[in-house]
Protein backbone atom coordinates (compact mmCIF):
# COMPACT_ATOMS: atom_id res chain seq x y z
CA UNK A 1 0.00 0.00 0.00
CA UNK A 2 1.09 3.53 -0.85
CA UNK A 3 1.05 6.34 2.26
CA UNK A 4 -2.54 7.44 0.80
CA UNK A 5 -4.04 3.82 1.19
CA UNK A 6 -2.36 3.52 4.63
CA UNK A 7 -3.76 6.78 5.86
CA UNK A 8 -7.26 5.53 4.58
CA UNK A 9 -6.81 1.98 6.02
CA UNK A 10 -6.33 3.90 9.73
CA UNK A 11 -9.11 5.84 9.47
CA UNK A 12 -11.44 3.04 8.62
CA UNK A 13 -10.49 -0.24 10.09
CA UNK A 14 -11.93 -0.89 13.65
CA UNK A 15 -9.03 -2.20 14.85
CA UNK A 16 -7.89 1.27 15.63
CA UNK A 17 -9.55 3.28 18.28
CA UNK A 18 -11.68 5.95 18.01
CA UNK A 19 -9.01 9.26 19.31
CA UNK A 20 -6.75 7.76 16.82
CA UNK A 21 -9.35 7.79 13.85
CA UNK A 22 -10.11 11.55 14.88
CA UNK A 23 -6.62 12.54 15.04
CA UNK A 24 -6.08 11.68 11.41
CA UNK A 25 -9.42 12.89 10.07
CA UNK A 26 -8.57 16.51 11.33
CA UNK A 27 -5.64 16.16 8.92
CA UNK A 28 -7.47 15.60 6.00
CA UNK A 29 -6.49 17.05 2.61
CA UNK A 30 -2.90 17.87 4.07
CA UNK A 31 -1.11 15.77 2.12
CA UNK A 32 2.37 16.34 2.95
CA UNK A 33 1.66 15.90 6.76
CA UNK A 34 -0.29 12.38 5.57
CA UNK A 35 2.89 11.52 3.57
CA UNK A 36 4.86 11.85 6.71
CA UNK A 37 3.05 9.77 8.80
CA UNK A 38 2.76 7.41 6.58
CA UNK A 39 5.24 6.88 4.13
CA UNK A 40 7.26 4.69 6.19
CA UNK A 41 7.18 2.16 9.38
CA UNK A 42 8.93 4.08 12.06
CA UNK A 43 11.77 2.41 12.05
CA UNK A 44 12.99 -0.17 14.51
CA UNK A 45 16.71 0.14 14.82
CA UNK A 46 19.50 -1.54 16.49
CA UNK A 47 18.26 -0.19 19.71
CA UNK A 48 14.67 -0.20 19.28
CA UNK A 49 12.02 3.23 18.35
CA UNK A 50 12.03 6.45 18.76
CA UNK A 51 9.81 9.27 16.85
CA UNK A 52 7.32 11.93 17.49
CA UNK A 53 4.22 10.48 19.34
CA UNK A 54 0.79 10.44 16.91
CA UNK A 55 -0.76 8.77 14.51
CA UNK A 56 0.45 6.73 11.60
CA UNK A 57 3.23 4.06 10.94
CA UNK A 58 5.91 6.78 11.39
CA UNK A 59 5.14 7.48 15.03
CA UNK A 60 4.53 6.66 18.13
CA UNK A 61 1.84 4.94 19.34
CA UNK A 62 0.21 2.15 20.56
CA UNK A 63 -0.06 0.29 17.68
CA UNK A 64 3.62 0.70 16.29
CA UNK A 65 4.67 -0.17 19.96
CA UNK A 66 2.73 -3.56 19.77
CA UNK A 67 4.05 -4.45 16.18
CA UNK A 68 8.00 -4.08 17.31
CA UNK A 69 6.95 -5.97 20.86
CA UNK A 70 5.35 -8.71 18.75
CA UNK A 71 8.64 -8.74 16.60
CA UNK A 72 10.67 -9.03 20.43
CA UNK A 73 8.19 -11.84 21.43
CA UNK A 74 9.02 -14.03 17.91
CA UNK A 75 13.06 -14.01 18.73
CA UNK A 76 12.55 -14.28 22.43
CA UNK A 77 10.07 -17.65 21.87
CA UNK A 78 12.62 -18.73 19.52
CA UNK A 79 15.52 -18.49 22.09
CA UNK A 80 12.74 -20.58 24.63
CA UNK A 81 12.74 -17.44 26.72
CA UNK A 82 9.51 -17.40 27.70
CA UNK A 83 9.57 -17.91 31.59
CA UNK A 84 12.92 -16.32 32.32
CA UNK A 85 10.50 -12.86 30.94
CA UNK A 86 11.18 -9.24 29.85
CA UNK A 87 11.52 -7.01 32.81
CA UNK A 88 9.91 -3.23 31.90
CA UNK A 89 10.23 0.19 32.77
CA UNK A 90 9.25 4.13 31.66
CA UNK A 91 9.89 7.38 32.38
CA UNK A 92 8.08 10.78 32.79
CA UNK A 93 7.07 10.88 29.31
CA UNK A 94 3.69 11.65 27.63
CA UNK A 95 2.32 7.60 27.14
CA UNK A 96 5.30 5.83 28.01
CA UNK A 97 3.09 4.11 31.01
CA UNK A 98 0.44 2.99 28.44
CA UNK A 99 3.19 2.50 25.93
CA UNK A 100 4.74 -0.17 28.69
CA UNK A 101 1.62 -1.87 29.61
CA UNK A 102 0.33 -2.64 25.79
CA UNK A 103 4.11 -4.03 25.69
CA UNK A 104 3.60 -5.96 28.57
CA UNK A 105 0.15 -7.23 27.59
CA UNK A 106 1.74 -8.42 24.15
CA UNK A 107 3.93 -9.74 25.42
CA UNK A 108 1.96 -12.26 28.09
CA UNK A 109 -0.29 -12.93 24.98
CA UNK A 110 3.04 -14.33 23.53
CA UNK A 111 3.37 -16.40 26.74
CA UNK A 112 5.94 -14.46 28.60
CA UNK A 113 6.64 -13.26 31.56
CA UNK A 114 6.95 -9.57 32.02
CA UNK A 115 7.79 -7.91 35.43
CA UNK A 116 6.14 -4.37 34.90
CA UNK A 117 7.61 -1.40 37.33
CA UNK A 118 4.48 0.12 39.14
CA UNK A 119 5.76 3.57 38.52
CA UNK A 120 8.67 5.55 36.73
CA UNK A 121 12.01 4.14 37.13
CA UNK A 122 15.65 5.48 35.43
CA UNK A 123 16.63 3.28 32.67
CA UNK A 124 19.67 2.50 34.52
CA UNK A 125 17.83 0.60 36.80
CA UNK A 126 16.22 -1.43 33.85
CA UNK A 127 19.45 -2.52 32.89
CA UNK A 128 20.20 -3.72 36.68
CA UNK A 129 16.72 -5.34 37.04
CA UNK A 130 17.26 -7.17 34.17
CA UNK A 131 19.93 -9.21 35.34
CA UNK A 132 18.92 -9.25 39.07
CA UNK A 133 15.44 -10.91 38.11
CA UNK A 134 17.44 -13.11 35.65
CA UNK A 135 15.56 -12.00 32.38
CA UNK A 136 16.08 -12.99 29.17
CA UNK A 137 15.27 -9.22 28.14
CA UNK A 138 14.43 -6.07 28.98
CA UNK A 139 11.89 -2.71 27.53
CA UNK A 140 12.52 0.68 28.65
CA UNK A 141 9.95 2.96 27.57
CA UNK A 142 12.26 6.52 26.77
CA UNK A 143 13.01 9.12 24.80
CA UNK A 144 16.05 10.08 26.51
CA UNK A 145 16.67 13.68 26.41
CA UNK A 146 14.48 14.36 22.96
CA UNK A 147 12.21 17.42 22.97
CA UNK A 148 8.64 16.44 24.43
CA UNK A 149 7.31 15.53 21.01
CA UNK A 150 9.23 12.16 21.37
CA UNK A 151 9.28 8.86 22.70
CA UNK A 152 10.77 5.91 22.63
CA UNK A 153 11.07 2.08 23.11
CA UNK A 154 14.74 0.65 23.93
CA UNK A 155 15.24 -3.13 24.01
CA UNK A 156 17.97 -4.56 26.78
CA UNK A 157 19.40 -8.30 26.38
CA UNK A 158 20.32 -10.62 29.09
CA UNK A 159 23.20 -9.05 29.98
CA UNK A 160 21.99 -5.77 31.01
CA UNK A 161 23.23 -4.01 28.15
CA UNK A 162 21.11 -2.87 25.18
CA UNK A 163 20.81 -4.95 22.13
CA UNK A 164 24.41 -5.80 20.70
CA UNK A 165 25.44 -8.10 17.36
CA UNK A 166 23.55 -10.29 16.85
CA UNK A 167 20.89 -10.12 18.69
CA UNK A 168 20.15 -6.33 17.34
CA UNK A 169 19.98 -7.83 13.80
CA UNK A 170 17.95 -10.76 14.55
CA UNK A 171 15.03 -9.09 16.59
CA UNK A 172 15.70 -6.45 13.90
CA UNK A 173 14.07 -9.11 11.59
CA UNK A 174 11.83 -10.38 13.42
CA UNK A 175 10.14 -7.05 13.40
CA UNK A 176 10.02 -6.45 9.88
CA UNK A 177 8.30 -9.28 9.28
CA UNK A 178 5.35 -8.12 11.59
CA UNK A 179 3.75 -5.71 9.13
CA UNK A 180 0.12 -6.90 9.98
CA UNK A 181 -1.87 -5.82 12.87
CA UNK A 182 -3.33 -9.54 13.09
CA UNK A 183 -0.05 -11.15 13.59
CA UNK A 184 0.08 -8.81 16.88
CA UNK A 185 -1.29 -10.97 19.63
CA UNK A 186 -2.87 -8.95 23.15
CA UNK A 187 -3.63 -10.29 26.36
CA UNK A 188 -6.71 -8.69 28.79
CA UNK A 189 -4.91 -7.27 31.38
CA UNK A 190 -7.21 -9.36 33.99
CA UNK A 191 -6.09 -12.84 32.37
CA UNK A 192 -2.69 -12.19 32.14
CA UNK A 193 -2.48 -11.45 36.06
CA UNK A 194 -4.60 -14.16 36.71
CA UNK A 195 -1.99 -16.17 34.44
CA UNK A 196 1.33 -15.48 36.81
CA UNK A 197 2.64 -13.74 33.27
CA UNK A 198 1.57 -9.92 34.54
CA UNK A 199 4.35 -9.11 37.73
CA UNK A 200 4.56 -6.05 39.10
CA UNK A 201 7.83 -4.72 41.17
CA UNK A 202 8.80 -1.95 42.91
CA UNK A 203 10.70 -1.49 46.31
CA UNK A 204 12.47 -4.22 46.27
CA UNK A 205 14.54 -3.92 43.22
CA UNK A 206 14.89 -0.09 44.29
CA UNK A 207 16.64 -1.28 47.66
CA UNK A 208 18.64 -3.71 45.70
CA UNK A 209 19.46 -1.16 43.09
CA UNK A 210 21.01 1.74 45.78
CA UNK A 211 22.91 -0.98 48.01
CA UNK A 212 24.95 -1.38 44.85
CA UNK A 213 25.05 2.36 44.41
CA UNK A 214 26.36 3.05 47.65
CA UNK A 215 29.08 0.71 47.27
CA UNK A 216 30.63 2.28 44.67
CA UNK A 217 31.62 5.23 47.11
CA UNK A 218 35.62 5.11 47.97
CA UNK A 219 35.80 7.70 50.49
CA UNK A 220 32.23 7.79 52.28
CA UNK A 221 34.53 9.66 55.49
CA UNK A 222 35.52 12.38 53.07
CA UNK A 223 31.72 13.38 52.68
CA UNK A 224 31.09 12.97 56.82
CA UNK A 225 33.67 15.30 57.11
CA UNK A 226 31.92 18.57 54.67
CA UNK A 227 28.05 16.76 54.63
CA UNK A 228 27.65 19.84 56.54
CA UNK A 229 28.97 22.27 54.09
CA UNK A 230 28.97 21.47 50.95
CA UNK A 231 25.76 22.60 49.19
CA UNK A 232 24.15 20.60 46.35
CA UNK A 233 21.92 22.27 43.86
CA UNK A 234 19.66 19.30 41.57
CA UNK A 235 17.14 19.63 38.81
CA UNK A 236 15.62 16.12 37.61
CA UNK A 237 14.13 17.87 35.16
CA UNK A 238 10.20 16.62 35.54
CA UNK A 239 12.37 13.57 34.69
CA UNK A 240 12.63 9.98 37.28
CA UNK A 241 15.80 10.58 38.38
CA UNK A 242 13.73 12.60 41.63
CA UNK A 243 13.46 9.87 44.00
CA UNK A 244 16.89 7.97 43.48
CA UNK A 245 19.10 10.93 43.52
CA UNK A 246 17.73 12.29 46.51
CA UNK A 247 17.72 9.00 48.21
CA UNK A 248 21.40 8.13 47.70
CA UNK A 249 23.06 11.63 48.36
CA UNK A 250 20.84 11.25 51.67
CA UNK A 251 22.13 7.93 52.56
CA UNK A 252 25.50 8.51 52.08
CA UNK A 253 25.16 11.57 54.29
CA UNK A 254 24.64 14.76 52.50
CA UNK A 255 23.19 16.78 54.44
CA UNK A 256 22.62 20.20 52.06
CA UNK A 257 20.72 19.13 48.98
CA UNK A 258 18.47 21.79 47.52
CA UNK A 259 15.99 20.37 44.22
CA UNK A 260 14.58 22.66 42.05
CA UNK A 261 10.60 22.59 43.30
CA UNK A 262 9.37 23.78 39.57
CA UNK A 263 11.14 20.78 38.17
CA UNK A 264 10.80 18.15 40.55
CA UNK A 265 7.63 16.38 39.96
CA UNK A 266 7.37 14.10 36.91
CA UNK A 267 5.50 16.09 33.27
CA UNK A 268 5.72 14.62 30.23
CA UNK A 269 5.29 17.96 28.94
CA UNK A 270 8.69 19.74 30.75
CA UNK A 271 6.35 22.82 31.56
CA UNK A 272 9.67 24.69 32.06
CA UNK A 273 12.09 23.73 29.54
CA UNK A 274 11.83 23.69 25.95
CA UNK A 275 14.29 20.85 26.05
CA UNK A 276 14.91 18.28 28.43
CA UNK A 277 18.42 18.01 28.07
CA UNK A 278 21.08 18.47 30.33
CA UNK A 279 23.71 19.38 27.52
CA UNK A 280 21.32 22.41 26.82
CA UNK A 281 22.81 25.29 29.06
CA UNK A 282 19.03 26.90 29.11
CA UNK A 283 17.90 23.41 31.23
CA UNK A 284 19.51 25.11 33.69
CA UNK A 285 18.32 28.19 34.06
CA UNK A 286 15.93 27.12 37.29
CA UNK A 287 18.91 25.35 38.94
CA UNK A 288 21.25 28.15 38.70
CA UNK A 289 19.03 30.71 40.26
CA UNK A 290 18.46 28.36 42.73
CA UNK A 291 22.75 27.98 43.27
CA UNK A 292 23.08 31.94 43.39
CA UNK A 293 20.46 32.03 46.31
CA UNK A 294 21.65 29.53 48.35
CA UNK A 295 25.65 29.70 47.31
CA UNK A 296 25.81 26.34 45.85
CA UNK A 297 28.84 24.15 45.27
CA UNK A 298 27.78 22.36 42.70
CA UNK A 299 24.47 22.18 40.13
CA UNK A 300 23.45 18.74 38.87
CA UNK A 301 20.74 18.01 36.05
CA UNK A 302 19.74 14.92 34.48
CA UNK A 303 17.62 13.92 31.77
CA UNK A 304 14.10 12.79 31.62
CA UNK A 305 15.21 9.07 32.17
CA UNK A 306 18.22 9.67 33.99
CA UNK A 307 21.11 8.14 32.30
CA UNK A 308 22.91 12.07 31.34
CA UNK A 309 24.08 14.05 34.01
CA UNK A 310 24.55 17.42 33.32
CA UNK A 311 26.80 19.56 35.73
CA UNK A 312 27.82 23.29 36.92
CA UNK A 313 30.02 24.45 39.00
CA UNK A 314 31.09 27.33 40.91
CA UNK A 315 34.58 29.44 39.87
CA UNK A 316 35.97 30.56 43.02
CA UNK A 317 38.09 33.20 41.49
CA UNK A 318 35.50 34.87 39.55
CA UNK A 319 32.58 33.74 41.78
CA UNK A 320 30.49 32.31 38.83
CA UNK A 321 29.13 29.23 37.81
CA UNK A 322 30.96 27.41 34.47
CA UNK A 323 29.53 24.75 32.63
CA UNK A 324 31.02 21.32 32.15
CA UNK A 325 31.07 18.97 29.24
CA UNK A 326 30.33 15.12 29.91
CA UNK A 327 33.84 14.77 29.08
CA UNK A 328 34.95 17.06 31.89
CA UNK A 329 32.93 15.82 34.27
CA UNK A 330 33.50 12.01 33.17
CA UNK A 331 37.09 12.94 33.53
CA UNK A 332 36.93 14.25 36.69
CA UNK A 333 35.39 10.99 38.00
CA UNK A 334 37.66 9.17 35.97
CA UNK A 335 40.51 10.54 37.77
CA UNK A 336 39.06 10.57 41.07
CA UNK A 337 38.43 6.72 40.96
CA UNK A 338 41.71 5.22 39.13
CA UNK A 339 44.06 7.90 41.38
CA UNK A 340 41.92 6.52 44.79
CA UNK A 341 41.79 3.03 44.06
CA UNK A 342 45.67 2.94 43.42
CA UNK A 343 46.37 4.76 46.49
CA UNK A 344 44.33 2.55 48.67
CA UNK A 345 45.49 -0.84 47.31
CA UNK A 346 41.41 -1.78 45.66
CA UNK A 347 42.75 -1.63 42.01
CA UNK A 348 41.63 -4.86 40.65
CA UNK A 349 44.05 -6.69 38.22
CA UNK A 350 43.81 -5.70 34.70
CA UNK A 351 41.87 -2.55 34.66
CA UNK A 352 40.33 -1.38 31.95
CA UNK A 353 38.84 2.66 31.25
CA UNK A 354 36.25 1.77 27.98
CA UNK A 355 35.14 4.88 25.90
CA UNK A 356 33.43 5.68 22.52
CA UNK A 357 35.85 6.85 19.76
CA UNK A 358 34.15 9.98 19.91
CA UNK A 359 34.99 10.76 23.65
CA UNK A 360 37.77 12.62 24.93
CA UNK A 361 41.57 11.99 24.11
CA UNK A 362 42.07 12.76 27.59
CA UNK A 363 40.88 9.76 28.87
CA UNK A 364 44.42 8.23 27.40
CA UNK A 365 46.59 10.13 29.30
CA UNK A 366 44.46 9.45 32.51
CA UNK A 367 45.02 6.06 31.83
CA UNK A 368 48.59 5.48 31.01
CA UNK A 369 49.20 7.78 34.14
CA UNK A 370 47.59 4.74 36.03
CA UNK A 371 48.81 1.84 34.10
CA UNK A 372 45.14 1.25 33.11
CA UNK A 373 43.88 0.00 29.89
CA UNK A 374 41.81 2.14 27.46
CA UNK A 375 39.59 0.27 25.38
CA UNK A 376 37.84 1.93 22.58
CA UNK A 377 34.41 1.58 20.90
CA UNK A 378 31.82 2.54 18.81
CA UNK A 379 29.79 5.50 19.84
CA UNK A 380 26.89 3.97 22.13
CA UNK A 381 27.12 3.18 25.52
CA UNK A 382 25.81 -0.13 24.81
CA UNK A 383 29.33 -0.87 23.12
CA UNK A 384 30.67 -0.28 26.45
CA UNK A 385 27.89 -2.53 28.81
CA UNK A 386 29.38 -5.28 26.04
CA UNK A 387 32.78 -4.39 26.67
CA UNK A 388 31.77 -5.39 30.21
CA UNK A 389 30.43 -9.04 29.55
CA UNK A 390 33.16 -9.35 27.37
CA UNK A 391 35.84 -8.80 29.93
CA UNK A 392 33.48 -11.21 32.43
CA UNK A 393 33.37 -14.05 30.01
CA UNK A 394 37.11 -13.94 28.42
CA UNK A 395 38.60 -12.88 31.93
CA UNK A 396 40.83 -10.23 29.83
CA UNK A 397 40.13 -7.08 31.88
CA UNK A 398 38.97 -5.96 35.02
CA UNK A 399 36.10 -2.86 34.37
CA UNK A 400 36.72 0.32 36.27
CA UNK A 401 35.17 3.24 34.65
CA UNK A 402 33.51 3.51 31.34
CA UNK A 403 32.24 7.08 29.34
CA UNK A 404 30.83 8.74 26.59
CA UNK A 405 31.25 12.64 25.67
CA UNK A 406 27.44 12.73 25.77
CA UNK A 407 27.07 12.90 29.51
CA UNK A 408 26.95 9.38 30.24
CA UNK A 409 29.15 7.25 32.48
CA UNK A 410 28.93 4.16 34.89
CA UNK A 411 31.02 3.09 37.84
CA UNK A 412 30.57 -0.35 38.43
CA UNK A 413 29.22 -3.13 36.80
CA UNK A 414 25.93 -3.71 38.91
CA UNK A 415 23.94 -2.03 35.44
CA UNK A 416 25.35 -2.46 32.03
CA UNK A 417 23.95 1.42 30.73
CA UNK A 418 25.35 4.83 31.87
CA UNK A 419 23.86 5.92 34.88
CA UNK A 420 23.15 9.50 35.95
CA UNK A 421 22.42 8.54 39.68
CA UNK A 422 25.95 7.27 39.97
CA UNK A 423 27.14 9.96 38.58
CA UNK A 424 25.81 12.25 40.80
CA UNK A 425 26.98 10.27 43.85
CA UNK A 426 30.33 9.57 42.65
CA UNK A 427 30.57 13.57 41.25
CA UNK A 428 29.25 14.98 44.60
CA UNK A 429 31.57 12.51 46.39
CA UNK A 430 34.49 14.40 44.51
CA UNK A 431 33.25 17.58 44.73
CA UNK A 432 33.55 16.78 48.69
CA UNK A 433 37.03 15.40 48.38
CA UNK A 434 37.89 18.90 46.71
CA UNK A 435 35.84 20.81 49.34
CA UNK A 436 37.94 19.00 52.42
CA UNK A 437 41.02 20.71 50.39
CA UNK A 438 39.69 24.31 49.57
CA UNK A 439 39.19 23.70 46.10
CA UNK A 440 36.29 23.61 44.07
CA UNK A 441 35.72 21.45 41.13
CA UNK A 442 36.93 24.15 38.29
CA UNK A 443 40.25 24.18 40.67
CA UNK A 444 40.33 20.49 40.20
CA UNK A 445 39.49 20.67 36.76
CA UNK A 446 42.30 23.30 36.28
CA UNK A 447 44.80 20.97 37.46
CA UNK A 448 43.67 18.32 35.51
CA UNK A 449 44.09 20.46 32.01
CA UNK A 450 47.82 21.60 33.67
CA UNK A 451 48.77 17.97 34.28
CA UNK A 452 47.04 16.37 31.40
CA UNK A 453 47.05 19.15 28.61
CA UNK A 454 44.16 21.67 27.37
CA UNK A 455 41.55 19.08 25.86
CA UNK A 456 38.12 20.38 24.19
CA UNK A 457 36.10 18.97 21.97
CA UNK A 458 33.01 19.92 20.28
CA UNK A 459 29.86 18.73 18.56
CA UNK A 460 27.75 20.23 15.60
CA UNK A 461 24.63 18.85 14.52
CA UNK A 462 22.58 19.14 11.32
CA UNK A 463 19.32 18.31 11.67
CA UNK A 464 17.69 17.01 8.19
CA UNK A 465 14.09 15.52 8.30
CA UNK A 466 12.01 13.65 6.14
CA UNK A 467 12.76 11.63 2.98
CA UNK A 468 14.82 14.57 1.67
CA UNK A 469 16.67 14.72 4.30
CA UNK A 470 17.63 11.51 4.60
CA UNK A 471 19.46 11.44 1.23
CA UNK A 472 21.07 14.76 1.96
CA UNK A 473 22.62 12.80 5.26
CA UNK A 474 23.70 10.13 3.04
CA UNK A 475 25.08 12.43 0.26
CA UNK A 476 26.98 14.01 3.12
CA UNK A 477 28.44 10.66 3.93
CA UNK A 478 28.94 9.79 0.16
CA UNK A 479 30.78 12.82 -1.16
CA UNK A 480 33.32 12.49 2.40
CA UNK A 481 34.12 8.95 1.47
CA UNK A 482 35.40 10.02 -2.25
CA UNK A 483 37.00 13.11 -1.41
CA UNK A 484 38.78 12.89 2.16
CA UNK A 485 40.53 16.00 3.31
CA UNK A 486 43.81 16.50 3.25
CA UNK A 487 43.82 19.34 6.53
CA UNK A 488 41.27 20.06 8.53
CA UNK A 489 41.54 23.53 10.95
CA UNK A 490 45.41 23.69 10.06
CA UNK A 491 45.90 20.20 11.33
CA UNK A 492 47.13 17.58 8.56
CA UNK A 493 44.49 14.50 8.08
CA UNK A 494 47.48 11.87 9.40
CA UNK A 495 45.12 8.78 8.69
CA UNK A 496 41.15 7.88 8.05
CA UNK A 497 39.38 5.39 9.41
CA UNK A 498 35.88 4.37 7.58
CA UNK A 499 34.82 1.80 9.95
CA UNK A 500 31.72 1.06 6.90
CA UNK A 501 34.41 -0.39 5.46
CA UNK A 502 36.29 -1.72 8.63
CA UNK A 503 39.55 0.49 7.20
CA UNK A 504 41.52 2.07 7.56
CA UNK A 505 44.31 4.83 5.92
CA UNK A 506 47.36 6.44 6.43
CA UNK A 507 47.29 9.10 4.31
CA UNK A 508 51.30 9.64 3.40
CA UNK A 509 51.31 6.15 2.87
CA UNK A 510 48.50 4.47 1.74
CA UNK A 511 48.94 1.64 3.86
CA UNK A 512 45.37 0.08 5.36
CA UNK A 513 44.69 -1.98 8.03
CA UNK A 514 41.41 -2.84 9.86
CA UNK A 515 39.44 -0.35 12.17
CA UNK A 516 39.18 -3.37 14.85
CA UNK A 517 35.61 -2.49 15.47
CA UNK A 518 31.79 -4.05 14.23
CA UNK A 519 31.01 -2.48 10.46
CA UNK A 520 29.03 0.93 10.80
CA UNK A 521 28.57 4.20 8.73
CA UNK A 522 31.25 6.13 10.26
CA UNK A 523 34.25 8.23 9.25
CA UNK A 524 36.66 8.99 11.51
CA UNK A 525 39.80 11.54 10.47
CA UNK A 526 42.75 11.13 12.67
CA UNK A 527 45.07 14.26 12.88
CA UNK A 528 48.21 15.82 13.99
CA UNK A 529 48.45 17.45 17.56
CA UNK A 530 46.52 15.08 19.22
CA UNK A 531 43.52 16.88 16.98
CA UNK A 532 40.61 14.49 15.76
CA UNK A 533 37.44 14.34 13.98
CA UNK A 534 34.73 12.23 13.43
CA UNK A 535 31.41 12.26 11.33
CA UNK A 536 28.29 10.08 11.52
CA UNK A 537 24.54 10.04 10.90
CA UNK A 538 22.46 9.95 14.28
CA UNK A 539 21.02 6.28 15.12
CA UNK A 540 17.77 7.79 16.83
CA UNK A 541 16.87 11.39 15.20
CA UNK A 542 17.30 12.60 11.61
CA UNK A 543 20.73 14.18 11.57
CA UNK A 544 24.13 14.00 11.04
CA UNK A 545 26.31 15.02 13.42
CA UNK A 546 30.06 16.21 13.39
CA UNK A 547 32.69 15.82 16.77
CA UNK A 548 35.85 17.25 16.70
CA UNK A 549 38.80 17.47 19.36
CA UNK A 550 42.16 19.19 19.80
CA UNK A 551 44.89 19.52 22.38
CA UNK A 552 45.99 23.31 23.69
CA UNK A 553 48.31 24.80 25.82
CA UNK A 554 46.00 27.46 27.97
CA UNK A 555 42.14 27.46 27.66
CA UNK A 556 41.82 30.37 25.24
CA UNK A 557 44.65 28.62 23.02
CA UNK A 558 42.29 25.33 22.79
CA UNK A 559 39.09 26.93 22.33
CA UNK A 560 40.72 28.58 18.75
CA UNK A 561 41.96 25.74 17.87
CA UNK A 562 38.76 24.17 18.34
CA UNK A 563 36.68 26.88 16.76
CA UNK A 564 39.13 26.56 13.42
CA UNK A 565 38.42 22.97 13.06
CA UNK A 566 34.95 23.47 13.55
CA UNK A 567 34.66 26.12 10.50
CA UNK A 568 36.66 24.04 7.86
CA UNK A 569 34.50 20.54 8.97
CA UNK A 570 31.28 22.11 8.67
CA UNK A 571 32.03 25.48 6.09
CA UNK A 572 30.52 22.88 2.89
CA UNK A 573 27.78 21.66 4.80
Amino acid sequence: MNYKEKYEQWCSDPYFDDLTKEELKAIAGDDGEIEDRFYRQLEFGTGGLRGVIGAGTNRMNIYTVRQATQGLANYIVSQNGQMRGVAIAYDSRRMSPEFAKEAALCLNANDIKTYLFESLRPTPELSFAVRQLNCMAGIVITASHNPREYNGYKVYWEDGAQITPPHDKNILAEAEHVREFSQVKMMDEVEAVKSGLHQMVGSEIDDLYMEELKKQSIHPEVIKEVAKDIKIVYTPLHGAGNLPVQRVLKELGFENVYVVKEQEQPDGSFPTVAYPNPEDEKAFALALKLAEEVDADIVLATDPDADRLGVYAKDAKTGKYVSFTGNMSGMLIAEYILRERTKTNTMPEHPALVETIVTTKMAKAVADTYAVALIEVLTGFKYIGEQIRLFEENQSYHYVFGLEESYGCLAGTYARDKDACVAVMMLCEVAAYYKAKDQTLWDAMIDMYEKYGYYKEGLTTLTLKGIDGAKQIQDIMDRQRKNPPKVLGNHAVLAVRDYNEDRRIVMSTGETSSTGLPKSNVLYYELEDCAWCCIRPSGTEPKIKFYYGVKGISLEDAAEKLEALKQDLVKDE
